[in-house]
């Protein structure tokens, strides 16, 4: 009767902490998604010019290692909102050059919308659902290494169609970090709200810029 007992109230600690998480971690992300779309319309409305890539990569890898450092402590939500308005920064100049296409409002409003569908889609699928997306580990990590080598392969080799496919493969790849992030607040694999949603942050930011170039490709006139 006591070993009941015991399995029912930490099943019941198990579910206040796993709602706690959820509670934390979309409210951060909707936080984090304002500030970023706020500086993002500031970067645009400025006309700033895009961040040296090394830039962009120190920006983004420092910010993201200096999170997951202070990540148990008042200071890891500065610097969320840190990498997340650095994320913005870089954001504004990418939405320009699609506006600056004939059909580019359309463009940037399509990938929005389609962003926010897939996400809403495939978080409402794990939290109705209650599925273990762990298996999705081994895609993810593949899935990461393949795409750094296409980019490679595109950054040496002006190969037909490569940048649609690169686009493509990081739609796919940042939806099954959605589902593994998801699961993984759900499962007990993450607790920690802050590294959370700069998962989710990132898997939405990348998914969204690929979206955009995808529609941009395909609604290209060239």
């Amino acid at each position: 009767m006591h070993d009941q007992d015991y399995a029912l109230s930490h099943a019941q600690v198990e579910q206040q902490e796993v709602s706690r998480v959820l509670r934390n971690t979309y409210g951060l992300l909707a936080i984090t998604l304002a500030f970023s779309g706020l500086v993002a319309f500031m970067a645009q409305r400025a006309n700033v010019p895009y961040p040296n890539f090394f830039v962009v990569l120190i920006g983004f890898y420092g910010l993201f290692f200096l999170t997951a450092k202070l990540r148990d402590s008042s200071w890891g939500l500065l610097s969320t909102l840190a990498l997340t308005g650095f994320m913005g920064y870089t954001l504004g100049p990418i939405l320009n050059r699609y506006l600056g296409m004939a059909n580019g409002a359309e463009v940037v409003s399509s990938a929005f919308t389609m962003t926010a569908l897939v996400f809403c889609g495939l978080s409402a699928y794990v939290l109705i659902s209650r599925k273990d997306m762990s298996f999705l580990s081994g895609f993810i990590t593949a899935g990461f290494f393949v795409l750094i080598g296409a980019m490679v392969a595109g950054f040496f080799f002006q190969i037909s169609g490569l940048q649609l496919a690169i686009s493509a493969g990081f739609v796919l790849f940042s939806s099954a970090c959605i589902l593994y992030q998801t699961s993984a607040i759900i499962h007990g694999g993450e607790r920690n709200y802050i590294m959370a949603t700069i998962s989710l942050y990132v898997s939405l930011y990348n998914l969204f810029i690929s979206l955009l170039q995808i529609m941009g490709i395909m609604g290209s006139d060239d």
